[in-house]
């Protein structure tokens, strides 16, 4: 292999972060988010205000990556087969045809999920869980990179339905983009003024890179002092008094997850408690449910975090093959 067709994570993932920086202005912390999701094979619920630029993330991300992309507008009379695909008399051949809805993708965006019935919400279930769909009887495979982006407004409920405990398992990430400072707004404005910033994004990622950096991330290394920090951390919601329903195992392997490829986005070779700690609220905040509707999901995993003991810092450093791994991406 020449020197020219090595390519490290870092200029990739730093070269992806750029073209979303094209139409999402001042918003680091997000996107880093919506990187790890990507990196992890996970879910991402974007939650926030109408305007604030969620249904132009997920365009962005689309953009950013040379693979498929499906749309779907939730409303209310969505039908399951809408997303699934229905098999269809096919007269010439005198046999049932099967006709692929657009789950059948690598990056489908479910814009206002909670304007669909439940019975359609229910739909992505399988697919979200195990990249699968099943219709008549047989089962059909999604791509490795299948991915759901999802929106939802937080604040209308007319017309609306609030998504299930089992749909909200699903997500990796539960973020919001928030509203944008004076000066990221100005620039927003002036970069909208003659054309769409969507339209200057390029792709930077095919599906081979993807699927090779999505594995870097599980080579990460993972100590098990981390592993059990992690666990008490999930304990700690199942047990917690203002908690009725605390975070399922799907959500522990997500943190843990999560915090290989954060690590990886920092440079580093190994888990630390920190990177645990800074995932704890957009990954399990939206796992649990609460006794109260006054408390907050991510005070109490705060309280959670101050209280439960850190382990020391793992030692050491990335074997060979672990080191091989990180520094190139064919």
């Amino acid at each position: 292999m020449t020197d020219s067709a090595k390519i490290t994570p870092s200029k990739l993932l730093e070269a992806l972060l750029g073209e979303w920086q094209k139409a999402i202005i001042g918003k680091q912390e997000t996107l880093r988010l919506v990187m790890i999701s990507l990196l992890c094979r996970g879910h991402l619920l974007l939650e926030d205000m109408p305007g604030l630029g969620k249904t132009t993330l997920a365009k962005a991300l689309a953009s950013s990556l040379e693979l498929n992309f499906k749309r779907i507008q939730c409303t209310p009379d969505l039908l399951p087969a809408d997303i699934t695909g229905v098999s269809i008399f096919d007269q010439k051949s005198q046999a049932f045809r099967f006709v692929p809805g657009p789950v059948f993708t690598n990056i489908l965006l479910a814009d206002e999920i909670n304007r669909t019935s439940p019975r359609t919400q229910s739909a992505l279930l399988e697919a979200m869980a195990e990249r699968t769909v099943t219709v008549d009887r047989k089962t059909r495979k999604l791509p490795a990179t299948f991915m759901v982006i999802a929106t939802q407004n937080p604040i209308e409920f007319s017309g609306t339905f609030p998504l299930p405990e089992a749909q909200l398992d699903r997500f990796f990430m539960r973020i919001s983009l928030g509203y944008p400072d004076p000066g990221d707004e100005s620039r927003i404005m002036r970069m909208n003024r003659k054309a769409n910033p969507l339209e200057e994004i390029t792709p930077v990622l095919d599906e081979a890179k993807l699927q090779r950096l999505q594995e870097v991330v599980t080579q990460i290394r993972l100590e098990q002092n981390v592993i059990d920090y992690i666990a008490a951390l999930i304990q700690a919601t199942r047990q917690h008094k203002k908690i009725r329903l605390g975070v399922s195992p799907r959500g522990s392997i997500a943190l843990m997850k999560a915090a290989q490829a954060s690590a990886l986005l920092h440079g580093d070779r190994f888990v630390t408690p920190l990177r645990v700690q800074e995932l704890v609220a957009p990954v399990l905040a939206h796992r649990m449910l609460l006794r109260s509707n006054s408390d907050r999901a991510e005070q109490i995993l705060e309280e959670i975090v101050m209280a439960t003991p850190v382990p020391a810092m793992p030692a050491g450093t990335a074997s060979k093959e672990q080191q091989r791994a990180l520094d190139l991406v064919e």
